[in-house]
């Protein structure tokens, strides 16, 4: 997968992969660093960091701004929604369908990036 991407791998490299391959939870750089640090001691904060920015680069993953002063990082890089619970604070994913965002009032735009964020409050914290 990172060949594909033109990204070179490297052990810490294929790890932040595989955990975020197995991992859908929109971790920050801080959420990879503290479950990768227990199997990789030598691991730095700024590896995690610079890793992500790489995947980012080369369209690995999305880097989600749902989070205040926090950078959430989704590997999931198709065109989808995400809704974040403000009470236990785990983002969801859910599908849009692309052609209900497009406005003719944006005729003759270029546009770069779409994202639909919803927050509010999840089912399993509503029957709280």
């Amino acid at each position: 997968m990172l060949s594909v991407h033109k990204v070179r791998p490297s052990q810490q490299r294929l790890m932040i992969l595989e955990y975020l391959l197995t991992h859908h939870n929109h971790p920050s750089v801080d959420m990879i660093y503290n479950e990768l640090l227990i199997k990789v001691p030598t691991l730095s904060r700024a590896t995690v960091y610079n890793t992500l920015n790489l995947f980012l680069k080369a369209g690995l993953v999305r880097v989600l701004d749902i989070v205040e002063n926090e950078a959430r990082y989704d590997i999931l890089t198709d065109f989808h929604g995400h809704f974040k619970c403000n009470t236990c604070g785990e983002i969801f994913n859910f599908r849009v369908i692309d052609e209900a965002l497009v406005s003719e009032e944006l005729k003759g735009f270029g546009i770069d990036d779409k994202n639909v964020y919803f927050k509010g409050t999840c089912p399993k914290c509503l029957k709280k």
